[in-house]
Parts: C-alpha cells; structure tokens; sequence
C-alpha cells in the first residue's frame, strides 16, 4: 500500500496520473472560489461542470493508467465544461482588450481624417457590430461538440479587428480623404504581407538554401494567397516583378519550387523536427497532434 501512495518516477504514466488528479483538485477548488466571488448558486453554476471536469479527467487518468497516450484534443474535451461555465468571464475579458484595439483605431482615423460626431458614431456602431457578431461567432465555435483543439488554435489565429474596415470607410469618407486613406491602408497590408512572406522565406532558406529565383517564387506564393493581398499590389524581387501564384494549397506551392534534393532535405528536417516534438510529449504521456506540421504558420517551420 505504502509503494503504490508514491507518485511515481518521473515523467511515468503513474506520476503524470497523480498530477491529473491533482490539477483535478485544484479546479474544483478554483469552481467552488468562482462560485462565491461570482454570486451564483450551486444549483446553476458548478456543480454539473465539477461532475463533467470530474468525469473526463478522471477518464484521462484512468486512460494513462491503462497505459495509453492522451492528445490535446483528449485535454481539449476534458476542459470544456470548465470553459463552458468561464465563457462570460472569458468574453469580458477579450472584450475589453478588443475595445482597446477599437478605440486607437478609431480614435486615429477620428484624427487623421477629421471625422465629424455623425461619422465617429457611425464608425462607433459598425465597430460594437462587428464585435458582436464575432463573439456570436466565437461563443458557436466554443459550444459546438465536434470543436478540436486544432480549429480552436486557428480561429484565435484569424481574428483581426479591422475586417471589412475599408469597405465601411468608402461610405464615410470621399475625395482627397478617402484617396489617402485607401493609400495608407494599402501600405499597412503591404508592410503586413512583407513581413509574413519575409519570415516564411527565411524559414525555408534556413533548411534548404533557397537560390533567388526559388526566393521570388515562394514570396509571391506567400503574398498572392494572404488575406492582405491586393491586385493592385505589384511585387518586384531579385529577378523583376513577381507573376501571379494563387494555389489551393499554398504549403504544397511552396514545396514545389524545391528541388528534389532539396525536398529530401526539408521532408529530413521535418522528420527530424517531428521526432523530437513526439519525444517531448510522449515524455509526457500524451500524443502529437494529427495535423502537427499545420498548426503553425500553415507548416512551413
């Protein structure tokens, strides 16, 4: 009795076991803290999300025990109930951040544009309208039961305040302030998109040493199927302007100007890279995610 009390060497199944039940613990604790600073009852607010959280840590646990391998999407669902009952807490708190972003662009359009009270509170309603229908859009994503960690991961990735900003703007502004405005913002995404494509590059290079011809194309495919890119933008690298490479697959189009040996030599590294990231996680007795080379900057690390 006495040996099986002990935690368990480190980084075994039976020590990652003790900490999920202890981390378990603790979050009823932090629930039953919640509640009180909260206002609300037991009947409402804790009690079903204690038996869910209760039930899917203990099934992790119990899963680790058996000798298996969880994966984030395992902790993801595990973790929902918890999220589910934080979610207003969440909202305020990303809403005041997200009010921050708003007011400072706002108040620098005010500014630079010398937008009237009509125009300002226009802009005030078509911002507070945008922020509604992406919480409406977040708050869908977090309820529904097929979310993954994955599409979690990529939607946090995807929310930009200022969507749809240039279209509202040609309602408001005209002449010479709608031309400078138009210019401006042109240049912002064109500051954005070099700074991607840039780091995507160099990302590259540093694996397979790219000549610059292969440089040119992978900048143009990066640019050409962002979010920020723009017809009008015309691209110039090493060997003149840059031809047009929208792709379905924008990570496939950028594999594809690579060499064969070159492309021996990025799938080595990512092999190489993969390994070493499934070593660190089995460690921990969980999985890599399925999607592990997409998770971040559409795989090219």
């Amino acid at each position: 009795m006495f040996i099986e009390s002990l935690p368990g060497e480190k980084g075994s199944a039976q020590e990652q076991v003790v900490r999920l039940e202890t981390e378990l613990k603790q979050t009823q604790n932090r629930l039953t803290e919640l509640q009180a600073s909260t206002g609300t009852g037991q009947n409402r607010f804790g009690a079903e999300t204690r038996r869910n959280l209760s039930d899917g840590a203990r099934g992790l646990a119990e899963k680790m025990k058996a000798g298996h391998r969880i994966s984030p999407d395992d902790i993801f669902r595990a973790s929902k109930p918890l999220m589910r009952d934080l979610a207003p807490l969440f909202d305020r708190m990303r809403i005041r951040d997200q009010k921050r972003r708003i007011d400072s662009i706002a108040g620098e359009l005010s500014r630079k544009y010398n937008l009237d009270a009509g125009q300002q509170t226009a802009m005030k309603q078509w911002f507070d309208k945008k922020a509604e229908d992406e919480a409406k859009r977040w708050t869908e994503l977090m309820g529904r039961e097929d979310t993954g960690f994955e599409e979690i991961a990529r939607a946090s990735r995807d929310i930009r305040p200022d969507d749809g900003l240039d279209k509202f703007m040609e309602g408001v502004l005209s002449g010479e302030k709608l031309t400078a405005f138009k210019s401006e913002r042109l240049a912002e995404r064109v500051a954005r998109l070099q700074s991607n494509a840039d780091m995507k590059v160099q990302r590259l290079d540093s694996i397979v040493k790219l000549s610059d011809t292969q440089r040119d194309q992978v900048f143009g495919v990066v640019v050409r199927n962002s979010r920020d890119y723009d017809p009008a933008m015309v691209l110039e690298g090493a060997g003149g302007q840059i031809p047009a490479a929208v792709a379905a697959n924008p990570r496939e189009a950028m594999l594809a100007v690579l060499t064969p040996d070159q492309r021996a030599t990025y799938d080595a590294e990512q092999r190489r890279r993969r390994d070493e990231a499934e070593k660190d996680l089995n460690a921990m007795g969980m999985t890599l995610p399925a999607n592990w080379e997409m998770l971040e900057d559409d795989g090219i690390r």
